[in-house]
């Protein structure tokens, strides 16, 4: 039986060694990462096609457990810009009810996953693959972000890639300029605003000490702040969060259990898969940036899904959307000094002050603002360079990568990460097919009428054509092959088959199959698989140097 992993939160680390100078660095980091989310909790919502609270909700309730639960000292979880195309296609085609069923459905997988320690398997899925995805989302992200960035009137986006380019190519002659000048300055201070993970350490000029206290407000809080005061101060003709929602409610999330249908749950098998692999490959990436920019010990993957799980389990019952790890949450916490999932709880906890006595202003936020910076979002999030690398690459790298993003902004998610993962496995196939090669050795020295061929790599469904026409390489007065494989690694079910074949082949023609060398695991199979037998006790010898040298003292 497969043995469970344990539930151990890092969170109960804790209780060993945690100071007072620790928490303290762990309440400025979260209140710093707090401040951050507000913002890209709200944008990421929005974008979505669900209300702004929604966002907001989520970033507290499944950031707070994805720190208490997780296994990661330092990764904050909440909504995630890659989330946007997937809630956003099944909110249009599924409806609201069933994305929350979909996300709860995806928390009971990734908790399974990591109950069963499938976490280290997530690392598995090729690189090529989750970049194409990723830079395909973050065309998507941009795409959809186009109508509020240039104020165009359309009620409603559609969720497919054509039919939202043609839409916006529709109504491109009613721009509304002063929400492209928002949007435009928003993007603008978002990326020229300093960083604190781009600050450098140690002793500083006046100049560097005032980007570091720049720094402390993060760009996009400055950026909302601004075009919230413009657009309420100036009475600016922008759609507003107001406009469109309503506001935010000022209250704490309420508990709903959603609508709940076995026909309608039978629909929701792809967008459940598709959130469930999705949420599993961002949080535990997530993770491994954390540990190369954190000193705490590396993340447990399995705990952290487990969390990630019972995070999508229990926020959509109280109206919230699916979450996962964030890295650049992740980033600005590890910066802000956090040393344990207490910054991640500081983060939730400090959203949830926010909503209390703020949330009535956050009705007064121009669109056009959200916009903005979601475009800085989808821009950071793309690994752009990865393109103008590909000359560099093999064919087969090339066609994984290109044909993900293509298949993911055109298509789906799903469909992309599984077409990807078929040519990936068809390539690898071909290449180890051809790493399995037959080299004929030197007939100088054999025995009179003795062929030896030495066998290389390793022997499965699509490298035994290379065995089966061997009963034709003996030529006449030839009456023994002799395979040296002590160069053979592995074999499987195809190559035993292959070789029974050759063995009756040459045992019709009068002519004896020899084997050398073999190693532990094709030793094993052709003694289960009943080649040993046929071959009979003078089939198999230890090695081709002793077979020879032991042929050559017979023949004398």
């Amino acid at each position: 039986m497969l043995p469970l992993h344990p539930f151990r939160p890092r969170s109960l680390s804790l209780l060993q060694g945690y100071s007072r100078q620790r928490f303290i660095a762990d309440l400025g980091a979260g209140f710093t990462v707090g401040i951050v989310a507000l913002p890209l909790a709200i944008a990421f919502a929005i974008a979505s096609g669900v209300k702004p609270e929604q966002g907001i909700f989520t970033a507290i309730i499944a950031g707070f457990l994805i720190s208490a639960l997780g296994g990661s000292s330092v990764q904050i979880g909440g909504p995630a810009g890659a989330f946007i195309v997937v809630i956003y296609g099944i909110v249009q085609r599924y409806g609201l009810a069933n994305l929350l069923i979909a996300s709860m459905l995806a928390g009971c997988l990734l908790t399974v996953m990591g109950a069963l320690r499938l976490g280290a398997w997530v690392r598995y899925i090729p690189v090529s693959i989750v970049i194409g995805f990723t830079n395909g989302i973050a065309v998507l992200i941009g795409l959809s972000q186009l109508k509020d960035f240039l104020g165009l009137p359309i009620a409603h986006m559609p969720a497919d890639f054509f039919s939202q380019i043609h839409l916006i190519a529709q109504h491109l002659g009613q721009i509304n300029p002063m929400a492209l000048l928002v949007g435009s300055a928003c993007v603008a201070i978002v990326s020229l605003w300093p960083k604190t993970y781009a600050m450098e350490r140690g002793a500083l000029a006046w100049r560097a000490r005032l980007r570091h206290s720049m720094a402390l407000l993060p760009g996009t809080v400055i950026a909302l702040v601004a075009a919230t005061l413009a657009c309420y101060g100036l009475d600016l003709p922008l759609e507003t969060i107001g406009s469109r929602f309503g506001g935010i409610p000022q209250a704490l999330p309420s508990f709903a259990w959603p609508s709940f249908s076995w026909t309608g749950v039978k629909q929701l098998l792809m967008p459940t898969l598709t959130l469930t692999l999705l949420g599993a490959i961002e949080s535990l990436l997530c993770a491994r940036v954390a540990d190369k920019l954190s000193e705490q010990p590396r993340h447990d993957p399995n705990q952290e899904l487990m969390a990630q799980g019972i995070a999508n389990l229990l926020t959509p019952l109280f109206g919230g959307i699916p979450a996962t790890g964030t890295i650049a949450r992740t980033v600005t916490n590890v910066r802000a000094g956090a040393s344990s999932p207490v910054a991640g709880m500081v983060h939730a906890l400090v959203l949830l002050i926010i909503v209390l006595v703020a949330a009535p202003l956050a009705a007064h936020i121009p669109l056009a603002a959200l916009a903005g910076i979601l475009l800085v979002v989808a821009w950071n999030m793309g690994e752009w360079h990865e393109f103008a690398r590909l000359r560099h690459f093999s064919l087969p790298y090339r066609t994984i990568l290109l044909g993900t993003f293509g298949l993911t902004v055109i298509f789906d998610l799903m469909i992309a990460v599984e077409a990807g993962l078929v040519l990936a496995c068809l390539f690898f196939i071909y290449r180890m097919s051809t790493l399995f090669t037959v080299q004929v050795l030197p007939s100088q020295g054999l025995p009179p009428g003795t062929r030896a061929l030495k066998l290389f790599g390793s022997l499965f469904f699509a490298a035994v054509g290379k065995v089966e026409g061997l009963s034709q390489a003996l030529q006449a007065g030839e009456h023994t092959l002799v395979l040296d494989m002590h160069m053979l690694i592995s074999m499987d079910s195809s190559g035993l088959d292959a070789l029974l074949q050759l063995q009756r082949s040459l045992q019709k023609q009068g002519q004896t199959l020899l084997l050398c060398g073999l190693n532990e695991q094709p030793a094993s199979l052709i003694q289960r698989g009943g080649l040993a037998e046929a071959l009979g006790p003078q089939g198999i010898h230890g090695d081709f140097t002793q077979w020879l040298a032991s042929a050559k003292a017979a023949s004398l």
